[in-house]
């Protein structure tokens, strides 16, 4: 394996200009940086990542630690991690706390051992004492999806609440009154908040949200399951079963089928955090989607800023309603049929299909 001294050998020059190239160095004449950068490639070198991480206090490398890699809008959040991470001259480190604030810690400590140039996490359960510790001790950080309150750090998240109000609607302008919720961990922001902006959008439209409507889960299959089995046994259950996450929504449809009922007929589902697969279960699921590529982009890009000395800045993106048909929306109308060649065009087109409008929220009166 060639050394940097057979690079300098090679191209003619002293090792410490060869340094000066490989670290980009604007006091190198162009005439020698071709001639490393010409031996580089005729040797195949490869710099020491280890020697220059001594050197510069940096190894261009960031850690993530996500709630749940089996979650797929956390596998997809990594991915966009580490495509942007790599555009950016960064590896990545991934660590999985399976919603375990223990196993957090155990991620965290060891991402800080091996030198890692900041963090991104997407807290779970609240946080964990070593995650907070390194917060505050100035680590390079970024909250992403979940955020903990009153912890000084750069939060890169969607805005879920119109989406909701946008879903609710929509449940209204079908004839649904009953409606419930499966809701994830309360000690987790995103738990608290999609509950938060359900029980506000009901109220717009006067319907109450009962302590019997409201499940609690944990962002997994079975916790989705386990509520849904729980309404379907109430005296009145609820017509649509609203899931804050796309795991629980899974198990929410294992329970209606394991009762021999059937979505939408008997009764409706919807999702937080749509999935590819919603596509093909039958009927599909309406879901809300959020922008999770955009999302683990924005958060490699303000950590990035933090590393290198730029404030990086909270971002919060839009999440938006994806309407299908496990709520009893109609099916979509088949095209209609192409004329043949000998038959004459329609003397005018026909009328244009008018999108429907939301009914309007309740007024209340203020007096």
């Amino acid at each position: 394996m060639a050394s940097i001294k057979d690079v300098a050998a090679e191209a003619g020059v002293s090792v410490a200009t060869v340094s000066r190239v490989l670290n980009d160095h604007p006091s190198v004449s162009a005439h020698a940086r071709t001639r490393v950068l010409a031996a580089v490639r005729s040797l195949g070198y490869r710099p020491n990542a280890v020697a220059r991480s001594l050197r510069t206090h940096q190894t261009r490398t960031l850690g993530l630690v996500i709630s749940d890699v089996m979650n797929p809008y956390f596998t997809e959040l990594a991915r966009s991690v580490e495509e942007e991470a790599r555009a950016l001259g960064y590896s990545v480190i991934i660590g999985n706390a399976d919603e375990r604030p223990d196993l957090q810690d155990h991620h965290v400590t060891t991402l800080l051992d091996r030198r890692i140039d900041g963090l991104l996490v997407s807290p779970t359960d609240g946080g964990s004492p070593r995650m907070l510790e390194a917060a505050r001790a100035g680590t390079p950080m970024v909250f992403v999806d979940r955020w903990i309150p009153g912890v000084d750090v750069p939060v890169v998240r969607s805005d879920g609440r119109t989406a909701v109000r946008d879903l609710v609607a929509h449940l209204y302008g079908l004839g649904h009154r009953r409606l419930a919720i499966i809701a994830g961990p309360a000690a987790t922001t995103t738990g608290r908040e999609r509950v938060d902006a359900f029980r506000e959008a009901l109220g717009a439209y006067g319907l109450p949200l009962p302590a019997a409507y409201i499940g609690q889960g944990d962002f997994q299959a079975d916790s989705g399951r386990r509520v849904t089995e729980g309404f379907l046994a109430l005296p009145e259950p609820p017509e649509v079963v609203f899931a804050a996450d796309n795991l629980m929504a899974l198990g929410a449809l294992d329970a209606v089928r394991a009762r021999g009922l059937r979505v939408p007929e008997d009764v409706g589902l919807a999702a937080f955090d749509d999935i590819p697969w919603f596509v093909h279960t039958d009927p599909p699921v309406t879901a809300i989607a959020q922008p999770t590529g955009d999302l683990g982009r924005a958060a490699v890009r303000a950590l990035v800023d933090r590393i290198e000395g730029r404030p990086g800045e909270s971002v919060t993106l839009p999440a938006r309603l994806v309407v299908r048909r496990s709520c009893g929306e109609p099916a979509p109308r088949p095209p209609a049929p192409r004329p043949s060649a000998s038959e004459p065009p329609l003397s005018e087109p026909p009328a244009p299909i008018q999108s429907p409008v939301h009914p309007s929220p309740v007024q209340r009166s203020t007096s």
